[in-house]
């Protein structure tokens, strides 16, 4: 009986010792997966910037014909969806990072905050070559963002990367998905040091918004339209060094008085959204009357039910020896249809190299009637 009782004492204490060892291995699995750090592995380069677009310096249209004009050298707007128009067009994926910029306007004009995704992303990460796929969203959102957003003035998107870390468990890989600006000080535009500076710029800005909007109050969209056009030309100066910092945003235009083609566009856009009229910034290459082709951005605008373009950069020709231009000059890309358009404007669907092919409005055949 002594035999039979110690035989069983052991077989109890056998099993007791094989549910613990069960027990500890998996409370450590558990552990492992839910609070452990795991393998951490950062996907190739630290970080993917975006190739931004900076060549569209566009020129002054010459017409020898009519005036000695010489070539050169070669938080406003709504969140709504009738000035989304390349958001509209985003994947899921695309939109969420798009929002998360969006969102974060305020805290981005410090220049290193980091924009926080986690895990968000793991269904695309999970796929083959999921990290090139995100990687090309990020370029499509921040293009769409950039380009629809003007008021972000003060980014150097070049200078933001995004990360991605694969964090390898036991059994489950996760991923974590960050913006921030890696090795650079910030990703702040040259000219930007910090947001007090950007705040104060800004304040500048907006003080011109609210002057052009008091004295298109009551109008109509067609003189609003025209308001905002005029006083673009009667106050920005074409840059013909395409060197000055600036010269591409709403603050060279709006405040320093100085711009190139794309300064026009953007300042363009931001009054024109400021106003409540729906508008798009598009980009290509035109054809001056010299012959000469070069990079240009423009604007299309909305009136009623049809689309119609503007160029106030060709609006507003060098003149030499000074004077002043006759509206058969400022007004010859003004509420323009494709028939006028396409005889030397030529649309690009994409803003970068490889970015994606976005669709823009298609133009009345035929100008606006002013």
């Amino acid at each position: 009986m002594r035999k039979e009782n110690g035989f069983i004492n052991f077989l109890l204490s056998l099993i007791a010792l094989v549910l613990i060892i069960v027990i500890l291995f998996f409370g450590y699995i558990v552990y492992e997966e839910y609070y452990g750090e795991g393998t951490i592995i950062i996907d190739g380069e630290a970080g993917y910037p975006v190739i931004g677009n900076n060549n569209a310096t566009g020129s002054n249209v010459e017409d020898t014909e009519i005036v000695n004009i010489d070539l050169s050298t070669t938080d406003t707007q709504t969140n709504d969806n009738k000035n989304r128009y390349l958001y509209n067009q985003l994947s899921d994926t695309a939109k969420i990072i798009y929002q998360k910029l969006y969102d974060n306007k305020e805290n981005l004009k410090t220049g290193t905050y980091t924009l926080e995704f986690g895990n968000v992303f793991s269904n695309i990460l999970s796929q083959e070559n999921g990290s090139d796929l995100l990687k090309q969203e990020y370029q499509t959102a921040i293009e769409a963002f950039t380009y629809e957003n003007p008021d972000v003035f003060y980014l150097d998107v070049t200078k933001m990367y995004i990360n991605i870390e694969m964090i390898k468990k036991l059994f489950t890989t996760k991923y974590n998905v960050y913006i921030n600006n890696y090795e650079d000080p910030n990703y702040l535009a040259e000219s930007f040091t910090s947001k007090d500076q950007i705040d104060e710029c800004q304040r500048q800005i907006e003080q011109v918004r609210d002057k052009v909007l008091a004295n298109i109050e009551g109008k109509d969209i067609i003189e609003q339209i025209r308001y905002i056009h005029n006083y673009l030309i009667d106050n920005v100066q074409y840059d013909q060094t395409v060197k000055k910092d600036n010269i591409y945003n709403i603050y060279g235009a709006l405040v320093l008085k100085e711009g190139v083609c794309e300064g026009y566009a953007k300042a363009l856009q931001y009054l024109l959204s400021s106003a409540g009229i729906e508008n798009v910034i598009v980009t290509g290459i035109a054809t001056n009357n010299n012959g000469e082709t070069e990079n240009h951005a423009w604007n299309y605008v909305k009136i009623g039910s049809a689309w119609y373009a503007l160029d106030v950069t060709w609006d507003d020709p060098i003149i030499i020896g000074g004077g002043k231009i006759n509206d058969k000059i400022r007004y010859q890309y003004f509420l323009k249809g494709s028939r006028t358009m396409d005889e030397n404007h030529y649309l690009s669907n994409q803003f970068t190299e490889n970015g994606m092919e976005f669709e823009f409005p298609k133009l009345s055949i035929t100008d606006y009637n002013i």
